[in-house]
């Protein structure tokens, strides 16, 4: 939202309280424990008389937090493109909007996709947490199976390799994505076919 600085504060104040409001969710998601979160928004859901199942708690837990962690990672990406890039598209111009779309964000997303791989895989392990809402996930796979079977080393060697095996596959695509995303490096080749044209 762009609001420039000479209107009156009235027209300023919805902006202002939306700001404040995602400051408070940054806050609150980042300096507090998923585990927590889980908890809280699992059981303070339920005491408030809304009935949800585990499943949809534990998505709406991990959606949460990272949002608050990605919301300051893209902000971050924005603002490391340099201004100059605002300028020319002005200097063209281009809306703010479309300056958004077309030539800030682009850059911008080049630039926090190892931020983004980062925060996706430890999401992934992260969520072996929220077994304490009753999700049975891989964690609770293996220690319902460990107690059954008595073969706790084996069972938790297990989910470690499955961990693994999926954090290794995605930490891949990420890497093919990145590359993907930087282009070729041509410029010098564009450089000597234009000196050579001359």
């Amino acid at each position: 939202l762009q609001v420039s600085p000479h209107d009156p504060w009235y027209r300023r104040l919805p902006v202002w309280i939306l700001k404040w409001i995602g400051d408070i969710y940054i806050e609150i998601f980042r300096d507090t424990p998923m585990i927590v979160q889980a908890m809280v928004i699992y059981y303070g859901l339920r005491s408030a008389g809304i009935e949800i199942t585990p499943v949809p708690a534990a998505i709406l837990v991990t959606v949460l937090n990272t949002g608050a962690y990605m919301s300051e990672t893209v902000r971050a990406g924005i603002n490391s493109v340099d201004p100059g890039q605002r300028e020319g598209g002005l200097a063209l111009g281009m809306t703010t909007m479309k300056i958004m779309v077309k030539v800030i964000l682009p850059q911008a997303l080049r630039n926090i996709i190892p931020e983004m791989a980062n925060m996706f895989l430890t999401n992934l392990k992260m969520t072996s947490v929220l077994n304490v809402i009753g999700v049975t996930e891989l964690f609770m796979v293996a220690k319902t199976t460990g107690a059954v079977y008595y073969k706790y080393f084996e069972a938790y060697l297990c989910i470690a390799l499955i961990y693994f095996i999926l954090c290794f596959v995605f930490n891949r695509l990420f890497l093919l994505l990145e590359k993907k995303m930087k282009g070729k490096a041509d410029y010098a080749l564009a450089v000597e076919y234009m000196s050579d044209g001359e």
